[in-house]
């Protein structure tokens, strides 16, 4: 395919909630465009981007996909996205990766959870944004109601750019501001074919309205223009766009346009539009980077001249061909077959047929320019957020702030002898999604996973079966309690063993005594006379030490108690370390149950966003697990509850939370303390313990 520069590049991120129709816009653009030969459709399977069999089966998008549309001599790299929010991090990758996002809403249901979300992500990069109103053409579309919606629930800012003839089935041209034309659809058509014809007499009321609002803003824009407006002097077409394009770069303007992508009415528009009010790389400002190792920052413009910088924002893992890379030129350009360098990685890396992905698949090229996106594949030790540069100017670009995860669940294989395959393929699923992550808990000894939500877990799952052949399962994470004393006791442990030949003899008395929270275990020697032998004495703690991991109430560890060994005797022939210590065991059981001991379990600090109509449910649902609510207060459109909650009790809260909000919470939580379990608690958490050991016998 032809090879773009950067000044005639566009980079669009696809954004917004999951079913606004996304995918089916990239594919008629891509369609109508030309790029693409095949109108393909989401509900069959056959849209462009939403290609694995994941998303076919499922029928919305889950990963971030590439495409392109070549439009008057203009290459527009579209990003398309995932919209439900267990799959955000592709959003964000995307909004990063991007020059501008294209922000999809469908016509019947406006403002959602996830267009909320992606504003934000695109709000904090500070890149330019428009508004598609899609599913023009479906049951009760309304244009007006989503632009309201836009403004109540987004910006102000918004200024539709194009309106609609009809709505719902009666949808069938769009009036351009600009140009003051309407383009009427041919019926049937397959790319978008359309005639231009004056203003219908019936809408020339509601042209006159929004194009009076958007020649007021496009003026504001400008001081010569607000002149000119104010004395009442015409601003031209051209003039018009530059300053929309103006106000868009400096957030002063958000444009709206809409359309259809299963009629492909309005995709001719949108094309047109992306090229004349999304800036090129050229026209952006610098991106900063440093150089490895040092505190020398750079500022790094898209321009073929400045050193080669790359930054990965995507890896997939694709059956017989390893991992593919994803990844914008910030600066500079790379030929294919060139060697670039991963400087902290300390990797050098060959990036062999270098290509340009349209959907799944890829057209080699043979050099990318700064500002392009590129895909190569097998490359050795890079990874998502990584930087490739050269070796003689090694420059690293800040890494994108991937959303962190809000469920906890354990995966277990199904099939014994599968777990190195789990950990395998765990390994190969994080490196597509740094939203998900993995570790093994030794204590818990339990795989341990994480995820956005329960439906991002089950991908996950999925995935390991299809991709590595590995069966498992999510079931309930175990909860890393802990025990400790409230009072103080003393006795004594006494080993004797004599089976023939030499015996074993130890004897100690310890007194137990409780610390305070975080002062953890302290072993003081108190023995006088040698009725134990020095070299004895810390075998008697190590014997204690075992014997309190083991735990006394429900088998956790215990914490923050202090042990005074201060007595015991000894035997000239039979005494060793081993028997000490097994007289050290047999003390701190013989003790401890007197001390009176409890159960401990981890406490944590949770923060939930909710909208304020949702904030009472939100409220009593903490209490009802057992949280204590520190307080509440605005936080920007949305209520932030602080509050206390065991951890045990967030089991799936994500869901919970989801189901209270409509969509619209969300929550983040850290270890604040141990606390002591309610007895009723305490005595259920025993009870199921020792059933557990009795099934593991």
């Amino acid at each position: 395919m032809r090879v773009y520069t950067g000044d005639a590049i566009r980079n669009v991120a696809v954004v917004g909630h999951g079913g606004s129709g996304k995918t089916s816009l990239v594919d008629a653009l891509t369609f109508v465009s030309g790029s693409s030969k095949r109108h393909g459709s989401v509900l069959d399977g056959t849209s462009l981007t939403d290609y694995t069999q994941d998303e076919i089966e499922r029928k919305y998008s889950i990963n971030l996909a590439l495409a392109h549309a070549e439009w008057r001599d203009t290459k527009i790299n579209l990003i398309d996205t995932p919209g439900y929010l267990d799959f955000i991090g592709d959003a964000a990758a995307g909004v990063y990766a991007a020059d501008a996002a294209l922000i999809v809403l469908g016509a019947n249901a406006g403002v959602e959870v996830g267009t909320e979300k992606v504003w934000e992500f695109a709000a904090e990069r500070g890149i330019p944004r428009l508004f598609f109103v899609s599913l023009m053409d479906k049951e009760h579309a309304d244009f007006e109601k989503v632009f309201e919606d836009i403004r109540d629930h987004i910006t102000p800012k918004v200024i539709p750019i194009e309106i609609p003839i009809g709505e719902g089935s009666d949808f069938h041209g769009i009036i351009n501001l600009f140009s003051k034309k309407c383009h009427m659809y041919k019926r049937g058509t397959k790319t978008g074919e359309y005639d231009e014809v004056d203003i219908p007499s019936e809408y020339q009321a509601k042209f006159d309205k929004y194009s009076e609002v958007l020649t007021e803003h496009v003026a504001e824009i400008d001081d010569e223009l607000i002149e000119r407006y104010l004395e009442g002097e015409e601003i031209s077409t051209e003039e018009a766009l530059a300053a929309t394009k103006k106000g868009m770069v400096e957030g002063r303007i958000f444009p709206l346009l809409c359309g259809s992508a299963t009629l492909t009415y309005g995709m001719r528009a949108v094309l047109t539009k992306l090229t004349q009010l999304v800036p090129a790389p050229t026209e952006i400002a610098p991106r900063s980077g440093a150089i490895w190792g040092s505190a020398e920052k750079v500022e790094l413009q898209a321009n073929d001249d400045g050193p080669f910088v790359g930054q990965v924002f995507k890896t997939i893992s694709e059956p017989h061909v390893g991992d593919v890379t994803f990844f914008r030129v910030w600066s500079g350009s790379v030929t294919s077959g060139a060697e670039v360098w991963n400087a902290p990685r300390e990797t050098a890396e060959k990036l062999n047929h270098l290509s340009v992905a349209q959907g799944k698949d890829r057209d080699e090229v043979a050099r990318l320019h700064a500002g392009d996106i590129g895909v190569v594949a097998k490359l050795k030790n890079t990874h998502t957020n990584d930087t490739l540069s050269k070796v003689d100017s090694p420059i690293v670009l800040p890494k994108i702030p991937f959303p962190d995860p809000l469920i906890v669940m354990a995966i277990t294989v199904k099939k014994r002898g599968e777990e190195d395959k789990l950990g395998t393929g765990l390994n190969k699923l994080h490196e597509e999604d740094p939203t998900f992550h993995h570790e093994f808990n030794t204590e818990l000894r339990q795989t341990i996973v994480r995820g956005r939500g329960e439906r991002h877990l089950q991908v996950i799952i999925g995935r390991l079966a299809r991709k590595f052949g590995v069966q498992a399962e999510l079931i309930r994470p175990g909860i890393a309690y802990r025990e400790t004393f409230k009072g103080k006791a003393e006795g004594q442990g006494k080993h004797r063993k004599q089976s023939g030949g030499r015996g074993q003899y130890g004897d100690c008395w310890i007194r137990i005594v409780p610390q305070h929270s975080g002062e953890g275990y302290e072993f003081v020697n108190k023995v006088v006379g040698g009725v134990i032998p020095g070299k004895f004495v810390p075998a008697v703690n190590k014997g204690v030490q075992e014997a309190a991991a083991r735990g006394v109430v429900a088998g956790y560890p215990v914490v923050d108690f202090k042990v005074e060994c201060y007595d015991g005797s000894h035997h000239s022939v039979d005494s060793s370390e081993q028997a000490f210590k097994m007289a050290g065991v047999l003390a701190f059981k013989n003790v401890a149950p007197k001390c009176r001991p409890i159960l401990l379990e981890p406490l944590v600090e949770v923060e939930v966003w909710t909208p304020d109509d949702a904030l009472g449910d939100v409220m009593g649902d903490l209490s009802g697990r057992r949280g204590k609510i520190l307080g509440s207060e605005p936080d920007g459109r949305l209520m932030k509850i602080k509050a206390y909650v065991p951890e045990a009790e967030l089991f799936k809260y994500s869901t919970q939370l989801h189901s209270l909000t409509s969509g619209r919470g969300t929550f983040s939580w850290k270890f604040h303390r141990y606390e002591q379990v309610p007895a009723e608690i305490a005595k259920q958490i025993a009870s199921e313990k020792e059933k557990e050991k009795a099934a593991a016998k």
